[in-house]
């Protein structure tokens, strides 16, 4: 009976040996996602602009970016860029986006997509970078362009 007694000891020692590494294991692999390993950060940004959603994107700017409207370039804060941003949107209200293409490299990312606003169709390139500071990705320049 003593050693049945000890061996169900050893094994709820083990279980709680696997569940710690277990945590510890994912918590690693959700830090590296979130640094680029995998983890689309165009996805959410996508969603904003699709939606015209300005004050949620606008978390995700950096604290000065370059926007470019229409041919119009700024060197904007993330308020400037913020008010630039709503301007277009109640020109142009967004009746849909998607991504066509990506890249990345290392800490850095780029997307082109297509936005249908105002019944016109615009191209669309986020430039994102990750920044350390903040643990996340920041827009540091978005360009919207009509097409012809």
């Amino acid at each position: 009976m003593a050693r049945y007694l000890q061996r169900e000891m050893c094994m709820k020692k083990i279980l709680r040996l696997f569940a710690v590494m277990s945590a510890i294991l994912l918590s690693f692999s959700a830090g590296a996602l979130e640094k680029g390993d995998g983890y689309d950060v165009f996805v959410p940004i996508g969603k904003y602009i699709a939606q015209g959603d300005v004050d949620c994107l606008s978390a995700w700017f950096a604290g000065n970016l370059e926007v470019s409207i229409l041919s119009n370039q700024n060197n904007s804060s993330r308020n400037q860029a913020k008010q630039i941003l709503k301007a277009f949107y109640e020109q142009y209200p967004p009746r849909q986006f998607t991504i066509s293409h990506q890249c990345s490299r290392a800490t850095m990312k780029n997307a082109v997509g297509e936005l249908y606003a105002g019944g016109e169709k615009f191209m669309v390139t986020i430039f994102v970078i990750f920044s350390k500071k903040a643990n996340s990705y920041k827009i540091q320049q978005l360009k919207i362009e009509r097409i012809q």
